[in-house]
């Protein structure tokens, strides 16, 4: 075989440009004769999305092959368990190399910073030590199939709201502390084969030409020996992204794009060794994964699901159990006697149309064809026998989300003549998806009005949730059991049915906060942004960051999960020196059943010369336990355990003082604790040692902080620049990154944003539900006019979007000229 630099000698000019985007949607090109193999890539990256060409998009309207469905990232994120995520990432890597898919999209890492980002049940949570953690493990385990992953999307791509064109303004402590923070764990960990840009912009420049964020932190400081590749149709100048240190551009660009690499190189505007660097990176990991899939490869698909079954069983999550769970199916089943049924015991009663129509995974790029699928409806019968002790009641229309007075009927019903009633609600598939946000934290009134309704009738009500972030939950107290399933796979009617008879215990907890409500959730006052950008005024104030310092009650804290055993902690004990020290501490199962305890880590600063938040998470162990047994668990800590970013001295600090560590059982709920002196010989930075003059609203946050964005805000100090305008001043006329949307304000725009919507609705298969309907047009909306190409094929190139261009800023002889001499 040849060798890198080989191949790329023997490259001309214009090839080696070329290498540097996508042949087709998701085909990488090749050069064969010159040794460059073709490879494919696909979405993930809970389950395999492999589209043919045919049906190729990247929002999941068109079909794929079938593939196992794992639960989505928000769901296994809550099993705590890297153990677990590098089994999954494991049996994804396998369905790659079935599939001869050389690199899977996935995992996504960004920041929960709001629960209304649409696309939150992709990504893992609202902390970054517990979201790299668990991207390491899921790198590993796929990568270790001899196939790549793309972690993506880099970075503080935190909503789906103008999420093309918008600008995050962020501070620079937030920047590192939170933000980045989780991908430099599964960069540094696991050494991904490629990571994908975000379509935002950060603090100004667009993630895929922000030469500090791809080359100055991925590649140098990191040491990202990959390839960055931008989300698809990310690219917004091409040779300044080359230069910043994008590689690979995605879909293809039709040659337009690979043409402005020559030309640029040719006068000088770009350095053909930016352009080599980028072929060799591109070469690395196209001949390291296709060597992976030259021989054929079967994966074993009821394994699969099994494992499948075992994630889910693993992250729902307890959140209530006034001693309703687990149920004893012996006292629900039939026996024969004498030749008739004869029952033996009161009635279940399922209720809620998810129950047999499961809302099992999300929507978007990442949406899977599941190879099966278990509702809990089949699961539960199978667990008593049959149906002959079951009642259902769809109790809401999915589709609908005010309340049928009808079947709330119905469901009271069915409910009162049960002696126990299991409600299945949430969030229905329209609610969440990639492309847009959510507008708030209520399930639909449907579902709200079923509990409170069937809850009144019959005490011994559980309610089983399917929704991929937080809700609010006004019936909470009237109910005794509440189990939060995510968005559970493929085989999620299985792993419920045996969390709900005790085959499996739950051992689930939250990898994020459910608030009370969305106003106090810090980055409400600045969520979802204007029309240019977003400012993140909540700094380091994410979730429980926020919450633990504030006092402030939350419906359930972060780590929060319970089990059908109970633990007790005790025997802390810490050892070593300055930020090299070892925890350990005792956990004992107490109770009655096996069971497995999330053991988490968290560091306290008791003074700084800087704002904190009151504590971090900087340790988790999931360990199991059988009745009666201890077993003594150990964390490391390090320099990053105690540090913080000093934007002054460009550096990780660690300030001299006093550290408590904390053991616990959720961030509201610390078992053990013991402080430790740190003598350190770094020493702040005049940025910091004067952060507290000069901005001391920032250590004792009040909710109107968040609001302000002012040019004398304490934001805009913090910031230590001006604040960019929120939105756009119409007066500069459309540029190619106005949105198709913006251009309605014109007759001439008014024409084209029909023309792409009927484009779009061609697109979509003839039986396309609400939910795909509403994605789609919510991506047609934002779009910029760059990006119409992706939707217009060859009918549009640059050149016609730029005589479009012309055209809506009203330069109607100039706009039509340029059409006509179009080539």
């Amino acid at each position: 075989m040849k060798s890198i630099q080989e191949i790329r000698s023997s490259l001309t000019l214009e090839e080696k440009a070329s290498l540097c985007s996508g042949k087709d949607f998701w085909n990488l090109k090749s050069f064969e004769s010159k040794g460059v193999p073709a490879i494919m890539v696909a979405d993930g990256p809970h389950g395999l999305r492999k589209q043919m060409e045919s049906s190729a998009d990247h929002i999941g309207i068109g079909g794929s092959v079938p593939a196992t469905c794992f639960p989505t990232a928000s769901a296994m994120a809550s099993s705590w368990d890297t153990q677990l995520l590098n089994e999954v990432g494991n049996a994804l890597g396998e369905e790659c190399r079935q599939e001869h898919v050389a690199v899977l999209l996935g995992p996504g890492v960004n920041i929960k910073r709001s629960p209304l980002c649409g696309r939150n049940f992709e990504y893992f949570s609202e902390d970054p030590y517990l979201g790299g953690k668990l991207a390491a493990s899921l790198i590993r385990g796929v990568q270790s199939m001899g196939v790549g992953t793309s972690l993506k999307h880099f970075a503080a791509n935190n909503q789906e709201r103008r999420r093309m064109i918008i600008d995050a303004v962020v501070d620079e402590r937030a920047l590192r502390e939170l933000y980045l923070a989780g991908f430099e764990t599964a960069v540094k960990e696991s050494s991904p084969k490629t990571v994908m840009c975000a379509y935002n912009k950060l603090n100004g420049a667009f993630c895929s030409e922000n030469h500090r964020l791809l080359s100055e932190i991925l590649k140098e400081e990191w040491g990202f020996e990959g390839f960055v590749v931008t989300d698809w149709g990310a690219v917004n100048d091409r040779v300044a992204g080359l230069n910043a240190g994008l590689d690979l551009e995605m879909p293809a660009s039709g040659g337009y794009n690979d043409n402005l690499m020559v030309e640029a190189v040719q006068n000088g505007t770009l350095s053909e060794n930016s352009l080599n660097d980028a072929v060799d990176r591109i070469l690395k990991v196209v001949l390291e994964t296709h060597t992976a899939l030259q021989e054929e490869f079967t994966y074993d698909a009821a394994a699969h699901h099994r494992l499948a079954q075992k994630a889910e069983s693993e992250s729902a999550v307890l959140l209530k159990n006034d001693k309703l769970f687990p149920l004893n199916s012996e006292d629900f089943r039939t026996e024969e006697k004498h030749g008739s049924q004869e029952h033996k015991s009161p009635k279940l009663a399922l209720i809620g149309s998810f129950a047999k129509e499961p809302r099992y995974q999300g929507s978007g790029s990442s949406l899977i064809n599941p190879r099966q699928l278990d509702s809990a409806y089949d699961a539960i019968s199978r667990e008593l026998g049959g149906d002959m002790q079951l009642l259902y009641a769809p109790g809401y229309d999915p589709a609908d989300e005010e309340p049928d007075s009808r079947l709330i009927q119905e469901a009271v019903n069915t409910a009162a003549a049960a002696d126990t009633v299991i409600v299945f609600a949430g969030l229905p598939e329209i609610s969440e998806s990639e492309g847009f946000d959510r507008e708030h934290l209520s399930m639909p009134r449907s579902h709200n009005d079923l509990i409170s309704a069937v809850a009144q009738v019959n005490p011994r009500t559980a309610v089983v949730l399917s929704n991929g972030s937080p809700v609010t939950m006004p019936w909470l107290d009237s109910v005794p059991a509440v189990l939060e399933s995510y968005l559970g796979g493929q085989a999620w009617g299985s792993a419920i049915s045996d969390i709900i008879f005790g085959r499996a215990n739950p051992s689930g907890k939250l990898a994020e906060t459910f608030p009370l409500s969305l106003q106090d959730v810090p980055s409400s006052a600045q969520f979802p942004g204007g029309s240019a950008s977003v400012v993140y005024t909540d700094s380091l104030y994410v979730g429980y960051r926020y919450f633990s310092g504030t006092g402030k009650p939350v419906l359930f804290p972060f780590g929060h999960g319970l089990s059908y055993t109970r633990f007790s902690y005790d025997g802390l004990k810490i050892t070593g020196r300055g930020t090299g020290r070892t925890v350990q501490c005792r956990i004992t199962n107490t109770g009655s059943r096996d069971g497995k305890e999330v053991i988490q880590l968290y560091v306290h600063s008791e003074s700084s010369s800087v704002f904190r938040p009151e504590q971090e998470l900087k340790g988790f162990s999931k360990v199991s336990l059988a009745p009666g047994e201890e077993k003594t668990v150990e964390f490391r800590l390090d320099d990053r355990s105690f540090a913080y970013w000093d934007p002054g001295a460009g550096d990780w600090m660690v300030e001299s003082g006093n550290y408590e560590i904390r053991i616990a059982a959720s961030s509201a709920d610390i078992r053990l604790r013991e402080t430790i002196r740190i003598d350190s010989t770094q020493t702040p930075s005049q940025w910091a040692a004067d952060l507290r003059n000069r901005i001391p609203e920032f250590f004792s946050p009040a909710p109107e902080l968040f609001h302000d964005i002012s040019p004398e805000s304490p934001f805009r100090k913090l910031l230590g620049r001006p604040i960019p305008p929120p939105h756009w001043d119409t007066r500069e006329g459309f540029t190619r990154n106005s949105t198709l949307e913006e251009t309605t304000r014109t007759f001439i725009g008014r024409i084209l944003y029909k023309a792409v919507m009927r484009e779009g609705s061609r697109m979509m298969s003839q039986d396309a539900d609400e939910k795909s309907i509403a994605m789609m047009q919510a991506v047609i909306r934002e779009m910029p006019l760059k990006n119409l190409g992706m939707m217009g094929g060859d009918k549009i190139s640059m050149h016609t979007v730029d005589s479009l261009i012309l055209l809506l800023n009203g330069k109607i002889i100039r706009g039509l000229g340029s059409l006509l001499r179009r080539k």
